[in-house]
C-alpha cells in the first residue's frame, strides 16, 4: 500500500523552490507558503531572479497547498459558516454588519471627522483579544496609523471597561506609523511576517487614503493615484482571505458640490474603493455621543443602519435605540 504524499509545510518542499531560492524569498518577506500563496508573479520575479512563468508556477504550487483552487458552491457555503467575527462592542452594529466585523475581507468605515472611525478601529483591537465565545478572536492586532491618531490611553481606558489587564491588551497591539504612501505599502507587505509569529487576527489602516489624496492632487496624477491605490487595497484584499484575518481600513470624504439629488458626501477614492472592501459602513454623527452607521454596500447583507454611542467605556448601543 502506498503511503499518502506528505504535505508540505515549508518553502522548500514546493517543486521549485530550494534552499537558496527559499533564503531569497524569506528576506523579501515571502516566508511562508500563506505569503507566497498571495504573493504577485512579478514580486517573486524580483526577489528571485526566475522568469514570471516559473514564478507563476511556485505561486500556484502554495495556492494548491492551502486548496485555494476551484471549489464546488456547497464547499464555499460551508467556508462562509465558518466566517468569524469581532464584535464592535455594539449590538445595534454588530447586528448591521451580521454578527461583527468579518475575516477575510477588507470593512471600510467613512465619515466626517469625529463621526467615530478611529474610536471604531481601537474598539476592535482591544475585543479582538476577547475569548471567542465573547466576540473576540483571541489574537493580537496590527494597527498602521497614517494620521497620528493612535491613542494608547483610549485603549487602556476601554480595556479596564471590560475588566481586562491594560498592559496585556497593549502588547498584544502592534503599532506602526506610517509617513508617506510609500511607506505604508511597505508597512502593509511587512505585515504578512507578523502575522504567525504574532498571532494577529486583525489588520487596522487608518486612514488607507489620507497619503494618497495629499500626494497625488489634481486631475494630472488621478490615473497614477488610483493605480498605487489599487494595488495597495488588493494588497490588503490578499492578506485578508489567505490569512484568514479581518482588515479594517478607514476613509476621508469630500463633498460633492455637483449633486443636485442624494447624498453630497461621498468617500475618497473613487471607484478603486467602491468595488474592492467587502464591506462598505458610512458613518455620521448625532446628538452628543450618538453616532449612526448605514451600511451601504455587501455582497450579501441588506442595506440599513444602527444608531450607537462613543462613551468613556467605548463603542455601545444607545439606550435609546436599543
Amino acid at each position: 500500500m502506498s503511503e499518502k504524499p506528505k504535505k508540505p509545510r515549508e518553502l522548500t518542499d514546493l517543486p521549485g523552490v530550494s534552499a537558496a531560492i527559499a533564503d531569497k524569498l524569506a528576506l523579501a518577506g515571502f516566508s511562508t507558503i500563506e505569503a507566497l500563496a498571495a504573493a504577485l508573479p512579478q514580486e517573486i520575479a524580483s526577489v528571485t531572479g526566475l522568469s514570471l512563468s516559473a514564478s507563476q508556477k511556485i505561486i500556484s504550487a502554495a495556492r494548491e497547498v492551502l486548496d485555494l483552487g476551484f471549489k464546488t458552491a456547497d464547499e464555499l457555503y460551508e467556508k462562509r459558516m465558518r466566517v468569524a467575527r469581532i464584535t464592535t462592542g455594539s449590538k445595534n452594529l454588530d447586528k448591521l454588519l451580521g454578527g461583527g466585523v468579518e475575516t477575510q475581507i477588507i470593512t471600510e468605515f467613512f465619515g466626517e471627522y469625529g463621526s467615530g472611525k478611529t474610536q471604531i478601529c481601537h474598539q476592535l483591537c482591544v475585543n479582538v483579544q476577547l475569548p471567542r465565545d465573547g466576540g473576540g478572536l483571541e489574537g493580537s492586532a496590527v494597527y498602521v496609523d497614517c494620521e497620528g491618531t493612535f491613542r494608547p490611553e483610549r485603549i487602556v481606558s476601554m480595556s479596564r471597561a471590560l475588566g481586562l489587564d491594560p498592559q496585556k491588551i497593549l502588547r498584544n497591539i502592534i503599532v506602526a506609523r506610517a509617513y508617506n504612501s510609500d511607506h505604508q505599502m511597505i508597512i502593509v507587505d511587512q505585515v504578512k511576517d507578523l502575522i504567525s509569529e504574532k498571532n494577529v487576527k486583525l489588520l487596522v489602516v487608518d486612514s488607507v487614503t489620507g497619503f494618497f489624496r495629499a500626494e497625488y492632487p489634481g486631475r494630472e496624477t488621478l490615473v497614477m493615484r488610483q493605480q498605487k491605490l489599487n494595488k495597495h487595497l488588493h494588497t490588503l484584499s490578499r492578506l485578508a482571505y489567505a490569512y484568514e484575518i479581518a482588515v479594517v481600513v478607514t476613509n476621508q470624504v469630500m463633498a460633492r458640490p455637483d449633486v443636485v439629488f442624494g447624498d453630497p458626501i461621498a468617500a475618497v477614492g473613487g471607484h478603486v474603493l467602491f468595488h474592492v472592501p467587502g464591506a462598505r459602513v458610512f458613518l455620521r454623527k448625532l446628538r452628543g455621543p450618538k453616532r449612526i452607521a448605514r451600511l451601504v454596500d455587501s455582497p450579501y447583507l441588506p442595506e440599513g443602519e444602527a444608531v450607537f454611542e462613543i462613551t468613556e467605556d467605548g463603542i455601545r448601543d444607545s439606550p435609546d435605540y436599543e
